[in-house]
């Protein structure tokens, strides 16, 4: 990707179309301010953006119940499936939203996660991440490498590091994952501990299929489903 300029993927999901071309500061900053619901400021329109603020707010109140006073970085970038919303910790990558999933998702599970002054705005602390999808996305890497950190239930936890076990090209059921964690007649539980994962693709639950086969309950879309295991080669037709 040219930096300065952004991008969108066509309806075929392939090639990426020049969009627009401005400042690479400029281009992340709008972003954020798209990715919430502006307040009726009094704020000039040079002012930055003060993403914590912005998380205020989204819950149409001054004041966020705390949760974790954790540093966390956020921005957004544009990959060939559209754009994609990262967030880190120190620690490593904590939350990823693709396309199907809506930025008010993405910042609404930042605000229940986090004091809403922990959040900024950081693409530099997300430059190994965005460049391992981008990879990913052209076929270039099949195992992630950047360090993670995984907030969830000790359940979801369980379920989120079988999903990590199954490997490039390959899928799984929930049934099997089910069987995993210890739990074989609780398919329902593990299909909503997969939908709640908050890092999709760096920990693949596109690759756990219905019982039958099927390309069901994947919260990121079915058609992105699709797109990913037919990248990894896990479907031909």
């Amino acid at each position: 990707m040219i930096a300065g300029r952004s991008y969108h993927s066509n309806p075929n999901w392939g090639t990426l179309v020049h969009q627009h071309s401005f400042p690479k500061e400029q281009y992340v900053m709008s972003e954020l301010m798209t990715a919430v619901e502006r307040p009726r400021a009094t704020a000039s329109p040079s002012s930055k953006v003060n993403p914590a603020r912005e998380l205020k707010s989204r819950n149409g109140s001054s004041k966020v119940t705390p949760k974790l006073s954790t540093k966390v970085f956020c921005t957004s970038f544009e990959s060939r499936i559209g754009k994609i919303y990262v967030a880190s910790t120190e620690k490593g990558v904590c939350k990823i939203s693709v396309p199907h999933e809506s930025h008010r998702a993405f910042f609404n599970w930042l605000s229940e996660t986090f004091e809403s002054e922990s959040v900024v705005d950081n693409r530099s602390r997300n430059k190994d991440i965005i460049d391992q999808l981008n990879r990913y996305f052209n076929g270039k890497l099949v195992k992630f490498t950047c360090a993670v950190d995984l907030m969830g239930t000790p359940f979801q936890q369980h379920v989120w590091r079988e999903l990590q076990r199954v490997g490039y090209g390959s899928t799984s059921t929930y049934q099997q994952i089910g069987r995993k964690v210890g739990h074989k007649n609780a398919a329902q539980a593990v299909g909503r501990a997969v939908s709640a994962n908050p890092l999709p693709i760096i920990v693949p639950c596109h690759r756990i299929l219905g019982a039958d086969g099927s390309l069901t309950g994947y919260s990121c879309g079915i058609k992105t489903k699709e797109f990913l295991l037919r990248l990894e080669g896990a479907i031909l037709i």
